[in-house]
């Protein structure tokens, strides 16, 4: 017998999920929108993923596999719907895979069949997360997600120290799955690995981050670049870093890829993540840059500054003052859905279009690094529009 809580649960999850999510009209930048409600959050999972609805084995009805956060999806166009692959993370503080889809992008994201799962090929493997979503020009849709394991050299007694590395999965359809090795790179951890859409000189392509620790970059660091033969045999054997971190700004701990970047008429426009220290502990936001179509590695515009941080409540959660994206979507108008997870906790969307993206990347003035080449670069603005307000 069913538990008669479930259908009163049920009944408020329905509404909670199919209520519209409109823009947030006190926030205003030009660039992009914000809206008002998150589009993926704990109260999304599916009720059958979380409790017993036996009512003679669970007559309380307990959550028996309770759900923490979801955040970090990836993100895919097919069939006229949007795709988000998050990471869903349980009470057991395990991260899984499982798919959410929407007819409008914004809201009504409903979960579909069941978590993901492929072949289980690295018995070392203990937690999964944060999947880059690519359909490459091969056919496939490949997905990479950070494998993490327990560094094996932690000392006794610590038991959080741990192995970053790329897992490699892909598919055809979201629903069956091949799961590939591990990408391997001449690093002692990686993370933040993304493929990218094309071939560049015939080889599988992939920015990296090479990192000498878990949490810290050590020497390494940055938004590296390397190629492999066989996708199938993904060993990359020489990474160059084509985007570096820099003192004092928000990428001066650490920088990463975020999804694939996207191509335009002007050249590849990457959101990234940056990391900055504070006295509170790491500050993430977003930023762009652009490379060349002719040479991905080459960066041709970087404007100055985030182009997304936390804002109001997104600045709390179980990681605070965090926002990070990996899932971004162009549909077949050009608008752009940008899916960022705030504070380890949910995910929200910002949507803009590739026209404006293409403005904001090359025209925004680009970072002086030093407090006083700032205040002269703000006070050339201020005086060109003084002339134009004098001109009325």
């Amino acid at each position: 017998m069913i538990h008669e809580k479930y259908y009163e649960l049920l009944k408020k999850q329905t509404a909670y999920i199919e209520k519209k999510n409109p823009i947030n009209e006190e926030f205003y930048n030009g660039v992009y929108n914000r809206y008002m409600d998150p589009v993926l959050t704990r109260n999304h999972v599916p009720l059958t993923w979380r409790y017993d609805l036996n009512k003679d084995t669970n007559p309380y009805f307990m959550e028996r596999l309770g759900i923490n956060a979801v955040f970090n999806p990836g993100a895919i166009y097919m069939d006229g719907k949007y795709h988000l692959i998050a990471r869903v993370e349980g009470n057991d503080r395990k991260s899984i895979f499982a798919i959410a889809s929407s007819d409008t992008g914004v809201d009504n994201f409903n979960f579909i069949n069941y978590p993901i799962i492929w072949e289980d090929i690295d018995e070392k493997e203990i937690n999964s997360y944060d999947m880059r979503l690519v359909k490459h020009e091969d056919g496939w849709i490949y997905g990479i997600y950070c494998t993490e394991s327990k560094d094996p050299e932690a000392p006794i007694g610590d038991d959080s120290s741990a192995i970053a590395q790329a897992g490699l999965v892909r598919t055809k359809d979201l629903l069956a799955w091949e799961r590939l090795p591990n990408i391997v790179t001449t690093s002692p951890q990686q993370r933040n690995v993304v493929l990218h859409p094309e071939y560049v000189d015939g080889k599988y392509a992939f920015y990296t981050r090479p990192q000498d620790g878990f949490i810290s970059t050590g020497a390494g660091g940055g938004i590296g670049f390397g190629t492999c033969e066989d996708i199938k045999n993904p060993v990359i054997d020489h990474e160059v870093v084509i985007e570096g971190k820099h003192y004092h700004t928000v990428y001066e701990v650490k920088n990463g890829q975020g999804p694939a970047p996207i191509k335009t008429k002007a050249g590849w426009i990457h959101i990234a993540h940056g990391v900055r220290n504070t006295a509170a502990g790491l500050r993430y936001v977003l930023y762009t840059f652009a490379t060349s179509l002719d040479d991905p590695t080459k960066v041709i515009a970087k404007p100055g500054g985030y182009f997304i941080a936390p804002l109001m409540e997104e600045r709390v959660g179980d990681v605070s003052n965090v926002v990070f994206c990996n899932g971004i979507i162009v549909n077949e108008h050009d608008d752009v859905f940008i899916y960022y997870a705030s504070s380890d906790t949910r995910v929200h969307v910002a949507t803009t279009t590739v026209e404006k993206l293409i403005d904001y990347t090359f025209n925004t003035p680009s970072d002086q690094f030093r407090s006083l080449d700032c205040a002269i670069q703000r006070k050339a603005l201020v005086q060109e529009n003084m002339k134009l307000l004098e001109q009325r």
